[in-house]
This record gives structure tokens, C-alpha cells and sequence, in this order.
């Protein structure tokens, strides 16, 4: 209902609607009751007397019939006050109940009809658009919930098979040297050594596997202090020289000696460390990855840059979704769960920073922005 019309017509009628009972019960008094009413009224409202010659005259008695019709009028607007605001309560309360059902049924309609706006009604138009904004937000989200758990399943069930190569070669090669004690030193070494190396294979399959399930089971919680960014990078770069030896790879760190900021030392060596793995599988042998940090006034920018394959530039943005691998092949050398910079993009996001890639024909360039104060 128009609310304009509600408060100016509502009083009216009921206004009226009194008056006509009003006059129905005198109607129903006057004639039903042969008079009761115009009998009553003679009998407190009038007066007689007669003169000398027996006339006898009548007349109202405006004294009392005023005291009355001032009390009468003030009941009633006594009365009025009262119900007034009352039914206008209940009129209120009914409507906005029609209103609700009115929307419930055409909403309960609009999403039978897959979000087909013309069951709304003109009074609804104006929210119309942002429920259907919400329920195409809510599809989207429904959507990529969908497709990451399915791409964590998949993950799963490659990395179950995955699990069963390594160590058939484990359970091989322990039997045969099992059952063959005198077999010669050298290939006792050399099945040892392959023994070894499947063995360190299934270790980091199992930590795959933990990684998988442990994500998203807890909140990221930043613990700031301070941290000697050049120091970090340079253990870093030590730490990943086993690695990058066999390519004969290489890591060159530039830094201001005693350059500080606030942040979680663990977590970000976390995001670090993912980006020089990423940055080691996918270089060319024989090259070197540059760690650069460029202070600012607010923030510290450090950038990894590598050589090899460059990243497509539809991809430079998917690489931080969760589960997600460049390398679809899921050879050994480049494999993992397809968190690791999903994680550090988590982590960077968590101490309020960006983290972002760019690629080209000559290099790839993973860029970390972090406020120096947390």
C-alpha cells in the first residue's frame, strides 16, 4: 500500500466508519425499539412546562445537551487516539506480511526460472538487480569451490599412483639385495643408491600429501619482527646450492647490507623458498636467478628473475590458484602438489603486500611487495 495514501486515508475511514455506527444504532434503537432512543433523549435532554391555560411547552435543555455532546466528543476522540495508532499498526504489520510473501513467492520464482528478473514486479525492480548480481556472485563462488575441490581429488588420485612406482622400486630393490648377500660391491652400491633416491621420492610424495590436507585447516597468523632481509636471502640462496649444482644453476643476491623491516621471518622464508623452487624447476641449466630487494619509503620490493621457459601471459595469474602446475606432465623434477605459490600469495596477502609475475622470451620475473612496517 502507498504509504501517503495509508496515513490520510485510514483516519477518514475510520472516522466514518464511527459515524455510521453511530447512526445505525440510533436507527436500530429508534425504530426496532419503538423509540427507546428518542425516548431516552426526550427524557434527558428536554424540558416541559405549561402556562396558565394548560398549554404545555417543550424545549431542549442546551445545557445539558452540550455537557454531554463535549463529553461524548471528547470519549471519542479519546477513543480515537487510541485506535488510530493501533490499526494503523495492524494495517502496517499485514502489509508488510503481503509485502513478504509477495517477494518470497516472486523470489522462490526467480530461481526456478534461473534468475529471470521479469517475475519481479514493479515494486521489487529496484532490488531485483542486486539479487541477481548476488546470485550470479554466489554461482561463481559455488563454481571455482567446485573446480578446486575437484582439481584437490585429482591431486589425490595422480599422487596415489604416483605413490606406487617409487615404492615398488623400494620393495624391489631391498628384496633382491635381501636375497642376494653376495652380489658384487658395485651394484650393491648402485642399487643402494637408487634404493635411496626412490626412497627420498616417496618423502617428498608423502609431504605433498600432508601439504594437500593441512591446507586451508587453519588461519594464516602474522607474528612480526624483525627481519634481516639480505642475511635470509643469502642463507637462502646456500641452502638451495645442492640443487641448482647439478645444472650448474646459480643464485646472485643484491641487497643493502643492513636493510630492516617488520614481518614473520618463517612465513615469508616460506613464500621465498617457494619461489626459488618454482624459479629452479623451470630455469635453464646454466643460468643464474637474480634476487634483487629495492627499498622504498613505505614498502620493499624484492624480485626473483630467471631464465627459461616463459610463462604464457593468460597464465600469469593462474599460477597462484590453488592446485594449480605449469607443468601438467607432473614429471619428478618440476612436481609438486601445485601450492606452493598459492601459499605464498596467501602469506604476502596476509601481511597486506602483492606478489605478482611478469614473463617474457628473455626471463621471468616474480616480484614480492611488502609494507616495511606491520
Amino acid at each position: 500500500m502507498n504509504k501517503k495514501n495509508f496515513f490520510f486515508s485510514s483516519p477518514v475511514k475510520i472516522i466514518g466508519g464511527v459515524l455510521l455506527f453511530v447512526l445505525i444504532v440510533s436507527y436500530f434503537f429508534d425504530h426496532v425499539f419503538n423509540g427507546v432512543f428518542v425516548e431516552w433523549f426526550a427524557s434527558n435532554f428536554t424540558w416541559t412546562e405549561s402556562d396558565y391555560a394548560g398549554n404545555i411547552y417543550t424545549d431542549i435543555n442546551w445545557n445539558r445537551l452540550k455537557t454531554f455532546l463535549i463529553t461524548a466528543f471528547f470519549l471519542f476522540c479519546l477513543v480515537l487516539a487510541f485506535a488510530i495508532p493501533f490499526l494503523k499498526k495492524q494495517q502496517a504489520k499485514k502489509t508488510k506480511r503481503e509485502v513478504i510473501e509477495t517477494f518470497s513467492d516472486q523470489l522462490d520464482q526467480f530461481l526456478e526460472r534461473n534468475g529471470d528478473l521479469s517475475v519481479f514486479s514493479k515494486d521489487f525492480s529496484s532490488i531485483s538487480l542486486p539479487i541477481s548480481k548476488l546470485q550470479k556472485n554466489a554461482m561463481e563462488k559455488e563454481h571455482l569451490l567446485e573446480q578446486e575441490m575437484q582439481q584437490k581429488n585429482d591431486l589425490i588420485t595422480y599422487l596415489a599412483h604416483d605413490l606406487k612406482t617409487p615404492l615398488a622400486s623400494v620393495i624391489g630393490y631391498l628384496c633382491l639385495l635381501d636375497e642376494t648377500p653376495d652380489l658384487p660391491v658395485n651394484l650393491r652400491e648402485k642399487y643402494i643408491g637408487i634404493t635411496l633416491e626412490k626412497a627420498y621420492r616417496l618423502e617428498q610424495l608423502i609431504n605433498e600429501f600432508f601439504e594437500i590436507t593441512r591446507y586451508n585447516l587453519h588461519t594464516i597468523v602474522i607474528t612480526p619482527g624483525k627481519i634481516y632481509i639480505r642475511q635470509m636471502l643469502l642463507q637462502m640462496a646456500d641452502e638451495f646450492f645442492p640443487i641448482l649444482e647439478e645444472d650448474r644453476k646459480k643464485i646472485t643476491v643484491d641487497a643493502p647490507d643492513n636493510f630492516v623491516f617488520m614481518g614473520d621471518a618463517d612465513k615469508l622464508a616460506r613464500v621465498f623458498n617457494n619461489i626459488l623452487k618454482n624459479a629452479a624447476s623451470y630455469s635453464d641449466p646454466e643460468t643464474t636467478i637474480q634476487i634483487k630487494v629495492m627499498p622504498e619509503k613505505e614498502n620493499v620490493k624484492i624480485s626473483f628473475t630467471n631464465e627459461g621457459t616463459p610463462i604464457p601471459d593468460h597464465l600469469c595469474q593462474t599460477i597462484f590458484e590453488k592446485f594449480y602446475r605449469l607443468d601438467s606432465s607432473r614429471s619428478s623434477k618440476t612436481g609438486g602438489s601445485g601450492l606452493g605459490l598459492a601459499i605464498a600469495k596467501e602469506i604476502v596477502t596476509a601481511h597486506h603486500g602483492t606478489i605478482e609475475v611478469k614473463s617474457n622470451s628473455q626471463c621471468t620475473v616474480f616480484t614480492v611487495t611488502l609494507p616495511v612496517n606491520q
